[in-house]
């Protein structure tokens, strides 16, 4: 028996890869199925089962690809209702892998046809659960994104899902290992634990939703309370889950087609494309291109992109690194945006080099910003989170998190010079490209955020610990 995680960073989450006796069956798959067929090329096996554990929102999973691929049946839990051939499972069925089962435990409440799967080893004992977004370390999965029933509200999704965890996982021994789709940085719940796997009496004594003494109304209420609103990306992934997709080499070939600047410049003029600048903070902070758009690859790049940009539809022109362009256009795929229409060759130093017009963003280091709030009038905006603005800020510091960033285009001034700061630097410059590209230029980044604001001695408020609050 061959269990392994295939833990992706930047998007928080986790695929899962099976092998017994030369079959393979892979869980909740990425959308680049490459991987995953090498690999059980080198086992000398053979895909046999994708397993899905709900309907994705967060990402585009693999599953319609790689069974056209390999020829693998797609299983989903009771209540599916996929556009393509898949086989949906009776809760408590069970599928034969080697010398391994299966087994089909129906867990609705995060969404109604979330699955969680049940390995056995070859003496029938349990040893496993891959919980997709029913069961996380430390936290449920949201009750508030399924393609739900009119009647049904995200209260009635968690009483489905308090059932569902004392009447299916529960009951399981301590010792089996729980496998969760997301860890810690997904949106997909609220309060996860960095660990990717833990054992379930682990998670008895640890995750709040799993105390033995709540009530299903204690637990409605905690699970639902604190909820920020989803992505708006979110429904679109889920509709290309439940539908289909095109296929991510066609994707690839659209994408990765090099552009001279001439040709970069005129279709960023001529059409309705966005250019999205992967590179890092600091490149872009000195010299981009004007009205382009800054979401780095190195921070959590296709989730702001997928919050931001929004629209999965959207063309997108591409400025990367030298030889990360097809990396980009991956992770943009990751999450449903299939429109990249090509990527500047060579990247920023040819369109200099071409000396087309460029901007740049005016930036401070935390030290200065310490002087420039000598005077009380100085505006600064804080794109964090509400809750870490709340745990800790500067006093002067207004709340404009850059997941809502264009629901606060108002409360920037437009007569005085103001200041952006995050956690580290990376979200204020992404927040600095969309409002430079919308028009607003009187702003100033603060380098280095909030990191750097403690590190000059600023005073901020007293720390207090988000749980609290």
């Amino acid at each position: 028996m061959n269990i392994e995680q295939i833990y992706t960073g930047c998007l928080a989450q986790g695929a899962y890869y099976i092998e017994s006796k030369g079959e393979v069956a892979i869980i909740d798959p990425l959308r680049e199925v490459t991987p995953y067929i090498n690999r059980a090329s080198r086992d000398k096996a053979k895909i046999k089962y994708i397993f899905e554990t709900h309907f994705h929102a967060d990402f585009v999973s693999g599953h319609v690809t790689l069974a056209k691929e390999t020829g693998a049946t797609i299983i989903y839990g009771p209540q599916a209702d996929p556009s393509f051939d898949a086989l949906i499972a009776t809760d408590g069925q069970e599928f034969r892998l080697g010398e391994l089962t299966i087994k089909v435990l129906h867990t609705p409440g995060h969404t109604m046809e979330s699955t969680t799967y049940l390995l056995k080893d070859a003496t029938g004992k349990d040893k496993a659960i891959f919980s997709g977004d029913t069961l996380f370390l430390g936290d449920v999965g949201r009750p508030d994104l399924a393609q739900k029933a009119a009647h049904m509200t995200q209260e009635d999704l968690a009483g489905l899902l308090y059932d569902s965890l004392r009447t299916k996982i529960m009951p399981l021994s301590n010792d089996v290992i729980v496998y969760p789709a997301h860890g810690a940085g997904s949106a997909c719940g609220k309060n996860m634990m960095k660990e990717t796997v833990d054992t379930l009496g682990n998670q008895k004594k640890m995750n709040y939703a799993l105390r033995q003494d709540m009530t299903k109304e204690e637990f409605i209420a905690e699970v639902t309370e604190g909820l920020l609103p989803p992505p708006k990306y979110f429904p679109l992934n889920v509709k290309m889950n439940k539908e289909g997709y095109e296929d991510i080499k066609e994707v690839l070939k659209r994408g990765t087609r090099a552009l001279m600047p001439d040709e970069f410049e005129t279709l960023a003029n001529e059409t309705e494309a966005i250019v999205l600048d992967v590179r890092s903070e600091e490149e872009f902070v000195k010299a981009h291109i004007p009205r382009s758009i800054f979401i780095g690859l190195k921070g959590d790049f296709a989730p702001w992109v997928g919050a931001l940009i929004a629209d999965v539809k959207q063309t997108i022109l591409l400025v990367a690194p030298k030889g990360q362009e097809e990396e980009a256009i991956t992770r943009l795929s990751r999450v449903g945006f299939d429109h990249t229409i090509g990527y500047l060759k060579g990247g920023f130093e040819t369109w200099k080099k071409a000396g087309k017009e460029t901007d740049n963003l005016s930036s401070i280091p935390a030290e200065k910003l310490k002087k420039e709030l000598s005077d009380k009038e100085t505006a600064v905006f804080d794109v964090r989170k509400e809750s870490e603005h709340n745990a800790e800020h500067l006093p002067q510091s207004v709340n404009t998190p850059l997941g809502a960033i264009n629901e606060h285009l108002s409360a920037f001034p437009d007569n005085k010079t103001f200041y952006l700061s995050c956690a580290g630097g990376y979200r204020s410059v992404i927040a600095a490209s969309i409002l430079k590209s919308r028009g607003i230029h009187n702003l100033v980044d603060v380098g280095g955020g909030f990191s750097a604001i403690k590190l000059a001695g600023i005073e901020t408020t007293s720390y207090v610990c988000p749980s609290t609050l």
